[in-house]
């Protein structure tokens, strides 16, 4: 086994379940853009809409469509932009889309997006109405970070919309879901929180969210580097003295990026620390005895969330999570759960 990636779709249902509450009355639309944020949107989407997700969105038409032949009945919103020959095949599919400039196309659902202080796309005013627009909306800028700009950005949004609130709302992130109430109105786009990752960079299970992705390996091969010896490419990592380490066949091709040197993984249930350089379909780690090849190691999974990983690169859990190649050509298996 290279590795393999487990979504749990019992715990992404029960997130979906978290985030009703949490938004006391507003409906939870699922984002599933970018293949479920590297989870599988198909199967994601599934099962966000039978926990009571109310509609799916994603970042493009051509995501829609892919979506539409496993969910015919599915409301799926359009995020991004649209061509001509696009904005046809969404009318053809029943999906609905999102206008940011120009004109607005007839004969679908269409939502209005505001910018309200994202400053990338979006109208600086509503248009004139039309008869298909179902939706206003806004992206907030700063919820995971600034509550006080978001607040600012929603005021504006209320106060531009205000002559127009029998139109569906909606505004909130998953940040905003979780901790800006006024945020909320008619809808919350919640993608990260879905799949059990913290908005806010800490601990997901403060807010009552489990993560859906756990990511396991296995040691391929542990060898003795005697001191002064090295491994992987520019010798980053000289052992100062007699060392074992452990081959695991993962690296950035998977993933693993190579910013993830110096981030812990889990061996036989120890923590055991990544040294030297990521290859491609490489990674070492320090052991501190030898260990058989087809030892079990995880990578993502309790003990180790992703967020640690996260930290440790550099950047966010969404980067670190669209990156994981859960591709038909990679080990994936898909629990049900409860």
């Amino acid at each position: 086994m290279r590795s393999e990636i487990t979504i749990d779709l019992g715990a992404l249902r029960g997130n979906v379940k978290t985030l009703l509450r949490a938004t006391d009355g507003a409906e939870v639309w699922a984002v599933v853009k970018a293949n479920g944020y590297g989870h599988g949107a198909a199967d994601c989407a599934g099962a966000a809409l039978a926990a009571g997700a109310q509609a799916l969105c994603v970042a493009t038409v051509a995501e829609a469509l892919v979506l539409r032949t496993r969910l015919p009945a599915a409301r799926i919103l359009v995020l991004g932009p649209a061509s001509d020959r696009e904005v046809a095949e969404a009318r053809e599919a029943t999906l609905e889309l999102v206008v940011s400039s120009g004109e607005i196309p007839e004969d679908l659902s269409v939502h209005v997006k505001l910018d309200t202080g994202m400053g990338r796309w979006g109208l600086s005013e509503l248009p004139a109405p039309a008869r298909n627009v179902v939706g206003v909306m806004t992206h907030l800028a700063t919820a995971d970070s600034d509550a006080d700009f978001a607040r600012v950005q929603i005021e504006r949004f209320r106060a531009a919309t205000e002559q127009v609130a029998e139109l569906t709302r909606h505004v909130a992130n998953s940040a905003a879901a979780l901790r800006i109430p006024e945020s909320r109105f008619d809808a919350t786009r919640c993608g990260i929180a879905l799949y059990g990752l913290s908005p806010l960079g800490g601990d997901a299970a403060e807010d009552g969210l489990a993560p859906v992705l756990s990511w396991e390996t296995e040691i391929a091969q542990s060898k003795l580097l005697r001191a002064g010896e090295s491994t992987g490419y520019g010798r980053r990592f000289v052992a100062e003295r007699d060392t074992w380490i452990g081959i695991l066949p993962v690296g950035y091709a998977d993933g693993f990026r190579r910013a993830l040197r110096g981030t812990d993984v889990r061996v036989a249930g120890e923590r055991c620390k990544v040294i030297g350089v990521v290859s491609m379909d490489a990674t070492v780690i320090e052991l501190d005895r030898a260990l058989p090849p087809g030892t079990p190691v995880t990578i993502v999974g309790p003990g180790l969330p992703l967020e640690e990983h996260a930290r440790v690169a550099g950047t966010i859990t969404y980067e670190l999570a669209c990156g994981i190649d859960a591709s038909p050509t990679r080990a994936r298996r898909v629990v049900v759960g409860a």
